[in-house]
């Protein structure tokens, strides 16, 4: 059975990398009707910060990435957070020192420093120099029991080729006299990832990994430990990364990378979903859109990439906007609402009409104040360009009749609108397009804009008068 897993550290804010990491793994095992796990690697306690787990869940939540196992969810195969299995890496850990596959390291903070310190001045990679690999086991008890320091290091084996066959990169080599004796167990008593993640992994029943590509250098590590605890290793997929425009990794430092931000700033989560889900994998059509449902069916890890992705804004912000122009009048006020922000006072019919007026020019749910200010202040919001015609004589003339013969009028609705608005025309023998650009920008302050005829239907006839006179008082 496939079984995938998110794995991530509650060390602040989702990354959209990881975002993208746990579509690819949901898809996966959506598709091969397998299950999705949800896991929180917290061992590195120094960078945990309060309030993330919840975060990582809400915001799983909000993207509709439900775990069918994790914190708090239930499952076979828990804890899910890995501080509340510290037993279970100790026993694996002395399991591995007992056989000979790790051994403690008495090496002190200040030594190591001096080391890395001392290979990168000689032009040489930094890593451990072995130096405790040689002590016996009865000289390392004997410094365990009179209180040491000390950490559990794997012991890699020498002049050995280890081989990862990667779904995504294919297969890819490493030679063991390159890797260095990599710490599993510190001496808080907490494992590194590299041993709780083969460890929960195995007992997790997990299938296939999949991660950024960061981890690849670490694999053959990974692999080592399920041989040497006589495990089966799951297969392997290493995601590629994403980039900011230039080529560089992407970081806070060029915008915004949190999935927070986007939620906040009114992009949808299908939106976001769909684009990332194109960063990296190529469906080898044209298609651009796709449902949940439809990645779910067509995702193929076969069908990702090695190379990089540029995470493109632009084309973000164009396809969230699809999303929201395809959605129903209801669901779009249901999501708009909280954001609202509006100094009149409308009931959720009229809403419903105004976001219709204003859906096709959104293209994030943040845009519904400026887009709708007609509607929602209270004041005329007077635009550059719409001052500047009303200021001539003609524009004035008209919307001065036009308020004349609109103040006449029993009941304001479209056809109204339309039958005085003509008449207008006829009256003045004005040209179409002066008569409504003259009409919008005495009633909105705009020179574009929604339908005017529903705009006006809307606001009704004493708001669309007291605008007028607003508009011609201001010039």
């Amino acid at each position: 059975m496939v079984r995938t897993r998110f794995a991530p550290s509650p060390t602040g804010y989702l990354h959209v990398g990881g975002l993208r990491t746990a579509l690819y793994a949901y898809l996966f095992a959506k598709q091969n009707k397998g299950d999705f796990l949800l896991r929180i690697e917290d061992t590195d306690q120094e960078r945990k910060v309060e309030g993330a787990i919840q975060n990582l869940k809400e915001t799983l939540e909000w993207a509709e990435l439900t775990p069918d196992e994790g914190p708090g969810l239930g499952g076979d195969h828990g804890p899910y957070i890995q501080s509340e299995r510290l037993d279970i890496y100790q026993k694996y850990a002395q399991k591995l020192v007992e056989e000979g596959h790790a051994y403690p390291c008495f090496c002190s903070e200040e030594r190591l420093d001096e080391l890395t310190r001392i290979q990168k001045m000689q032009g040489e990679p930094p890593g451990y120099d072995g130096k405790c690999r040689g002590i016996s086991k009865d000289e390392a008890q004997e410094r365990i029991e009179n209180g040491e320091e000390y950490v559990i290091r794997q012991r890699i084996p020498e002049g050995r080729e280890i081989v990862v066959n990667d779904l995504v990169r294919g297969r890819v080599s490493f030679e063991t006299d390159l890797l260095d004796d990599q710490i599993l167990m510190k001496s808080n008593g907490f494992p590194t990832y590299h041993l709780a993640n083969i460890v929960d992994d195995h007992l997790m029943e997990i299938s296939h990994v999949i991660r950024g590509e960061e981890w690849l250098p670490s694999t053959p590590k990974h692999l080592l430990l399920y041989e040497f605890m006589g495990w089966e290793s799951p297969k392997f997929a290493h995601l590629p990364l994403l980039l900011n425009d230039d080529g560089s990794k992407l970081s806070k430092r060029q915008g915004d990378v949190a999935v927070e931000d986007y939620q906040k700033k009114g992009y949808l989560s299908d939106a976001l979903l769909n684009f990332l889900a194109l960063l990296g994998w190529n469906p080898g059509t044209e298609q651009e859109i796709f449902t949940r449902e439809e990645l779910i069916e067509e995702f193929s890890l076969d069908q990702v990439g090695k190379s990089g992705s540029i995470f493109n804004l632009e084309k973000l912000t164009w396809m969230n906007g699809k999303y929201i122009r395809d959605l129903e009048p209801k669901k779009l006020l249901q999501k708009t609402q909280p954001r609202i922000e509006s100094e009149v006072e409308w009931n959720e019919d009229e809403l419903e009409r105004i976001l219709a007026l204003i859906q096709e020019s959104l293209d994030t749910l943040e845009e519904v104040n400026s887009e709708g200010k007609i509607f929602f202040k209270k004041e005329l919001p007077l635009e550059e360009d719409a001052k500047e015609l009303l200021e001539n004589s003609e524009t004035q003339e008209i919307i001065k009749l036009f308020s004349n013969k609109l103040e006449d009028l029993n009941q304001l609705d479209q056809g109204s609108f339309v039958d005085i608005s003509r008449a207008v025309q006829q009256e003045l023998d004005v040209d179409g397009k002066q008569l409504w650009l003259s009409i919008r920008a005495g009633l909105t302050g705009q020179m574009h804009g929604p339908e005017i005829h529903k705009t006006a239907e809307l606001m009704g006839k004493e708001w669309c008068l007291d605008r007028i006179q607003e508009a011609l008082e201001s010039v």
